[in-house]
């Protein structure tokens, strides 16, 4: 669909993200609550078996076929561990972690990827740069609060699984353009489900699937994959520096389905750690995307 005009476009971008956004929480929700009866190796196996089916689908409407070599190249297959790790991590303390703090936490992975960029790639950092990283990750300390009640080590692996996601990130900026997206997402849940069955079959018990359960899994597939599809519209349509702030709608989806469905409600102290850590992530990913605008102009 095209929108022509910038007004419609950064619109129909916005929405593309936010779209996203709720996508990946829905997605997550579902799999917490299958998680209450299901081993992580059999719901990633059958939730990124259903991906697969589904994208697989996708890469023949889309005519992406001759690209599908691409998935041995080195960074590709690299990336795809990268994202398995962050998946692996992810779910284990998804399963521990109060709803809302999975998804406020996770919102620091801006602030990761920016950090990694000045080691890895060269990037030149300013001052407001190192400001908004260092009060980032403040928040970030605020909503973990090492050595306080509240705490749980469980948070830990989502510091883990940040850290995963910005070296999957950070591989990705150096993809050829002409890489399809839906390659390199096939690619990944083709390995995410693999090591699902690899868990499965040395270190898991299979349990039977209930109704309940299936059908949660096929929608966490199903809203997961329209999340990936939502985000290449977004990166192809209008303003990445005004889209980018729809991206925080994750973190009112989560409070949402955090009460809604597990009777979960975020602290004074998760809410404050939330607020400084969008507010810094915002503004690195604004100027990023105002930098990447001017560039290609």
């Amino acid at each position: 669909m095209k929108f022509p005009g910038w007004a419609n476009d950064n619109m129909a971008s916005s929405a593309y993200m936010a779209a996203a956004m709720f996508g990946y929480v829905v997605n997550d929700a579902l799999v917490r609550q299958v998680g209450q009866t299901l081993p992580l190796g059999q719901i990633m196996l059958i939730r990124n078996s259903l991906l697969v089916f589904l994208l697989i689908l996708i890469v023949h409407y889309r005519g992406h076929w001759p690209q599908i070599r691409q998935v041995f190249e080195p960074r590709v297959a690299l990336r795809s561990v990268f994202e398995l790790l962050a998946t692996l991590t992810f779910l284990y303390a998804l399963m521990r972690v109060p709803f809302a703090n999975t998804a406020a936490i996770l919102q620091c992975l801006p602030l990761a990827v920016a950090l990694g960029a000045v080691f890895f790639f060269g990037e030149r950092v300013g001052v407001w740069r190192w400001t908004a990283i260092v009060i980032g990750f403040i928040g970030v300390l605020i909503i973990v609060r090492p050595g306080m009640t509240g705490f749980t080590s469980a948070s830990l692996w989502l510091l883990v699984t940040v850290v995963f996601a910005a070296g999957r990130d950070l591989l990705a900026r150096t993809f050829p353009k002409s890489l399809a997206t839906t390659i390199v997402a096939l690619s990944t849940a083709c390995i995410i489900a693999l090591a699902g069955a690899v868990m499965v079959l040395f270190q898991e018990t299979w349990v039977a699937v209930s109704l309940a359960n299936s059908l949660r899994l096929a929608g966490a597939a199903f809203f997961l994959t329209g999340a990936y599809l939502c985000i290449v519209l977004t990166m192809r349509v209008g303003d990445i520096s005004v889209s980018v702030f729809f991206r925080y709608t994750s973190l009112l989806w989560a409070i949402f389905f955090g009460w809604l469905l597990f009777s979960e409600l975020p602290d004074a102290m998760t809410l404050t750690g939330s607020a400084l850590v969008i507010s810094m992530g915002a503004l690195t990913l604004y100027r990023e995307g105002r930098s990447r605008n001017a560039q290609s102009r």
